[in-house]
């Protein structure tokens, strides 16, 4: 790093976590959303839960004695150091640079309030970014950014199956692609990227028996799964068309499911709740997905086509942050009633935030740097000559592509999914554009 320089990299390492956690500051007590909760009670209720990792529960857990502040704080430093590393090995690395792109970010995407809130969804798009790192530029870390790279790779494949999904397909598709790129794509990285996965894996597998005694994956697939058919009409038409030969709990009920999966799952009356939520229903809804995913092959396969191209345009900031989240209260109230009095102070639980004007550029920001990003990629593979940036611009296609499916085929498309990962496109499309002026400008900076 040049002298002149090192002001403004002390600048840069104290302001940027700030705007990180402006919207918690500002909040006066970490961000909750509805599934909150259920994340934190697997710690003290000591059972697997549907879609809730064991490992982001002792987390959370882990930083209760700080109010979660612990939690928000390692958040917003984690995602600076990212950031600085991701433009660190591309040879962009200034820390003006790094500020103004950071500004950007916080003013104009959803990242500021994921790394505000107490959820999964601030590891997802940070791990593409890091497996990307350890995996391409392998041999510009030192030992101790390849360890820590690798661990949190592995820690935030562990938070959420859809994470680790998108990172396995990552994985795969460096594999398919590396007679093509050779020595761009390392072995020994490649082998490190996928050893993340494992140690992922066995982290929440460790996890699961230690709190639950069950060596188990976290549960939850199928019941999320047969709620997005339920909510594309597969369950229904199945229910019509064998339950004259089949006795199912859900027959007579066939004429009254709701419209949406969430109305399903999470109604305060819903049949869900009548025939014993998970534990009553999990095995008839696996049975019922599994058989409607044979019985229907192309409405299957068009209803995934649909869900995918409509969770890549849903990336509106805020699902499921709203004043509304009882069950997250709940959980708080009974285990933790020493923060109540801080957390119903707090703004959001007094319906102060509104998301609506915040996506009024949240959202054309987001679905522009999709665009541009596809540009960017498309214009390399024509050329058929991919740099670096390139690089990490087709790998945050794909990794933008595999979110939309996973997301949208398992669970239904939700603004909450997609804004959790479109913020890496536009950080993508700021490094592409301050390339760019660098290059018109003379003003190529030398890795830090």
């Amino acid at each position: 790093m040049r002298i002149a320089e090192a002001p403004w990299a002390w600048i840069a390492a104290v302001v940027i976590p700030v705007l990180l956690l402006a919207p918690a500051i500002w909040n006066g007590y970490p961000l909750l959303e509805y599934d909150t909760g259920g994340y934190l009670a697997r710690w003290y209720e000591g059972y697997l839960e549907p879609s809730r990792s064991t490992v982001y529960g002792i987390y959370l857990y882990l930083g209760k004695d700080s109010f979660f502040w612990a939690n928000l704080t390692f958040q917003a430093l984690l995602t600076l150091w990212i950031l600085q590393l991701t433009l660190r090995v591309l040879g962009m690395a200034q820390p003006l640079r790094l500020l103004a792109i950071a500004t950007f970010l916080t003013l104009a995407t959803a990242l500021p309030w994921l790394a505000s809130m107490l959820l999964t969804d601030i590891f997802a798009g940070l791990a593409v970014l890091a497996l990307f790192v350890l995996v391409v530029h392998n041999a510009k870390l030192s030992t101790i950014e390849r360890v820590s790279l690798f661990l949190y790779t592995s820690f935030a494949a562990a938070t959420h199956t859809a994470t680790f999904g998108v990172l396995f397909g990552l994985c795969c598709a460096g594999w398919i692609v590396k007679p093509l790129l050779g020595r761009r794509l390392p072995v020994a990285g490649l082998v490190q990227g996928c050893l993340t996965l494992v140690a992922g894996a066995a982290m929440l597998m460790a996890a699961n028996f230690a709190l639950s005694g069950h060596l188990a994956w976290t549960p939850g697939g199928a019941g999320v799964s047969f709620g997005r058919m339920m909510q594309d009409g597969i369950v229904a038409r199945y229910l019509n068309d064998h339950c004259d030969k089949i006795k199912l709990k859900l027959c007579p009920y066939r004429n009254q499911l709701p419209a949406t999966a969430d109305d399903f799952l999470w109604g305060k009356d819903s049949i869900f709740n009548k025939l014993g939520r998970f534990e009553g229903m999990n095995d008839e809804m696996e049975f019922i997905a599994t058989q409607a995913l044979a019985a229907y092959p192309l409405w299957q396969t068009e209803a995934a086509v649909e869900a995918t191209a409509e969770q890549l345009v849903q990336v509106g900031t805020g699902e499921g942050s709203s004043g509304w989240i009882p069950h997250t209260y709940g959980i708080i109230e009974r285990y933790l009633p020493e923060q109540v009095k801080v957390m119903r102070a707090a703004r959001q639980q007094h319906w102060s935030i509104k998301f609506a004007a915040i996506n009024w550029v949240h959202i054309p920001v987001a679905l522009a740097s999709m665009l541009l990003l596809a540009g960017i990629a498309l214009a390399a593979l024509w050329r058929r000559r991919i740099d670096d940036l390139e690089l990490l611009a087709i790998t945050v296609c794909v990794a933008l592509l595999g979110n939309a499916f996973i997301c949208g085929v398992i669970s239904g498309p939700h603004n909450r999914y997609g804004a959790r990962m479109v913020w890496i496109a536009t950080f993508v499309v700021l490094i592409a554009a301050a390339r760019s002026l660098a290059a018109r400008y003379g003003s190529a900076s030398r890795p830090a």
